[in-house]
């Protein structure tokens, strides 16, 4: 078993000593081009021949013998490319280099990267550095996603980001750290080796850093990647290397946290000013992240979407300080509010904010669930619905005042359920386009519309009225604010301390003039309950004391959030310092990481209200 000091008495001589490895296989195209664009790097290198046809063995002696710097090493028979990678590996050991460059003889590779590479292993000389691959139109479509989908598990396996491509053949091995590993372990020989070495050179605590570079696929080129084989290969790979994780859980948990001493940021957001507002901070989380939990969705249902949610929400947990305090700080209020609250330990601890990040991973799911209309009325339910079913046949629309505690879109589906009634969501930009280039691919049918909004103006007011005239409901979150708010906010007292609300839903609820709704969807004894209240018939009142109406709207739709948030303190979904004045910058961690996965989930939510 690997361990974090596998390699701790393992030195590194500077200035590196570089050589070359390139395993072929039958690529006879490029290999003479690519020796040529190698040549002025003035490194030595070793060329291995695994096993290929005459014409290629020909091409690679002759080759050989034209470059007096290129050593030609020979398998009698094809063994695979992660063997004749490893044959020049240990060579290069033998022979007293420090580190090897391994570049694929296909000519997919921008060797002019090559320096940028090298700086990076003479300044960090224990750490195996990467390509990161830059695609162009030329990938293979069955590639580059089964690409994601293998990082994904990287990351699952190793509880870690840090390995942000784990199949790019283009990288430089620090010897030391790669001998010691490969004398303990044997390692699969075929087209899985490059994922396999990653993963276990992380375990044993070898830094892994990444140079992005553009890879292209030639015309005409050949790739040695079979299908079927190869994925089985892989699959399997994953499934000892997860199981590899668990036995190691205990140690790459401690590194986690040992990490944290740091601090590492907040795991929901990317945090990179102290004075940033929370919506302004990046998502963590891609396009192709959302969308490969989406295709674990239409495969495996909740089942398999729980198998790679709750690894990567544990990470989160374990490394967002920030959201973690976050969680901790609002359960506490809870918790002195609410003494005998039965779902909260007390004191509260660490075990009631993990619960409070999985709880939050569920609901996900059960958004997926709402995206795509399957959620039926005897699962949720309902009792007030016809006050919204009266206010709908009426002909007119309303307004729905939601939070984020609880299921906001299974309010939406509920709502509506076989009426089909259009529904429109007020959106912040910035933090919905990953979501909406997937909604349309869940549910084609949907009849959720997003208006993605920065601020409110007269033109947005305009659009909405016309469709709140044409009988359509317009859902608006009030219970965040958002850094085009700032100062025009209303402070209301929310868990014993004032808290900042935006104006904004308030203020549009009243030139709407129609029928506001309060609206809460909680999971209550293992279903859903929607909760629906008339809030006010309209908010539309004369200029004249318009402050005032507003405070009052505001304090009762705070006193209705508290009352239900605390009640169900762990679906409270606003994972910041929720009480901090609108004027005080975020407190947040100086430092910043990247994630490009899943999910999914991995953004606290998907869809921001303003």
């Amino acid at each position: 078993m690997l361990t974090p000091s596998s390699n701790k008495d393992l030195t590194v001589p500077a200035p590196i000593k570089l050589v070359l490895v390139i395993p072929n296989y039958n690529h006879n195209a490029a290999i003479a081009q690519t020796l040529a664009e190698l040549a002025p790097f003035n490194l030595p290198c070793y060329l291995i021949d695994d096993g290929s046809n005459d014409e290629t063995r020909y091409l690679l002696q002759a080759l050989a013998q034209q470059y007096v710097w290129v050593t030609l090493l020979q398998h009698p028979y094809n063994r695979g490319k992660g063997a004749a990678v490893i044959t020049g590996l240990r060579r290069a050991y033998r022979d007293g280099f420090s580190h090897v460059l391994q570049v694929d003889a296909d000519g997919q590779h921008d060797l002019s990267d090559i320096t940028a590479m090298m700086a990076k292993a003479q300044a960090t000389p224990n750490a195996l550095i990467s390509g990161k691959p830059k695609y162009d139109d030329s990938v293979p479509k069955a590639r580059f996603y089964g690409r994601y989908l293998t990082n994904f598990w990287v990351w699952i396996e190793t509880l870690s980001f840090d390995i942000q491509d784990s199949m790019c053949g283009f990288r430089i091995y620090p010897l030391a750290a790669t001998e010691h590993l490969l004398r303990q372990h044997a390692l699969t020989e075929r087209m899985d080796f490059d994922i396999e070495i990653l993963v276990k050179l992380y375990w044993q605590g070898v830094e892994i850093l990444f140079q992005p570079t553009k890879v292209i696929y030639p015309a005409g080129g050949v790739s040695h990647f079979k299908a079927v084989a190869d994925n089985v290969r892989i699959t399997k790979l994953h499934t000892k290397l997860f199981f590899g994780m668990l036995k190691r859980l205990p140690w790459l948990l401690k590194r986690k946290l040992l990490q944290q001493a740091a601090p590492i940021p907040n795991a929901i957001l990317d945090t990179k000013a102290t004075s940033a507002h929370w919506s302004d901070l990046k998502e963590r989380g891609s396009y192709w992240g959302i969308k490969l939990l989406v295709q674990s969705y239409r495969i495996g249902g909740h089942w398999l979407c729980r198998a790679i949610m709750y690894p990567v929400i544990c990470y989160f947990f374990l490394t967002g300080k920030v959201t973690r305090e976050a969680s901790l700080n609002f359960l506490r209020r809870v918790q002195q509010l609410e003494p005998q609250q039965p779902k909260l330990n007390n004191p509260v601890d660490w075990r009631d904010s993990l619960n409070h990040f999985l709880a939050f991973g569920n609901a996900a799911l059960d958004r997926i669930d709402a995206w795509c209309d399957r959620i039926q009325l005897n699962q949720v339910d309902f009792p007030d619905r016809q006050l919204l079913v009266d206010q709908l046949e009426s002909g007119k629309g309303a307004v729905l005042l939601v939070s984020h505690l609880g299921n906001l879109e299974l309010c939406r589906a509920i709502s509506i359920h076989q009426r089909k009634v259009k529904v429109n969501v007020m959106v912040l930009t910035s933090h919905a386009e990953n979501f909406n280039k997937v909604l349309k691919q869940l549910n084609p049918d949907s009849t959720l519309n997003l208006i993605q909004v920065t601020e409110l103006n007269p033109a947005t007011s305009m659009l909405l009225q016309q469709k709140v005239e044409d009988g359509e409901l317009v859902v608006i979150a009030g219970d965040r604010t958002s850094s085009n708010t700032l100062n025009r906010v209303i402070y209301a007292p929310f868990m014993g301390q004032d808290a900042a609300f935006p104006q904004g839903p308030f203020i549009l609820a009243g030139l709407l003039d129609c029928p506001v709704f309060l609206m809460f969807c909680l999971r209550e004894r293992g279903r859903y309950r929607v909760h629906l209240e008339h809030f006010a018939q309209t908010l539309k009142g004369p200029r004249a004391g318009r402050m005032d109406r507003l405070q009052q709207a505001v304090n009762r739709y705070s006193e209705r959030l508290e009352y239900f948030a605390r009640r169900e303190p762990l679906q409270w979904f606003n994972f910041f310092d929720f009480w901090r004045k609108d004027s005080e910058p975020q407190h947040t961690s100086n430092h910043s990481i990247q994630v490009e996965a899943s999910a999914q989930t991995h953004k606290t939510d998907r869809t921001q209200y303003p």
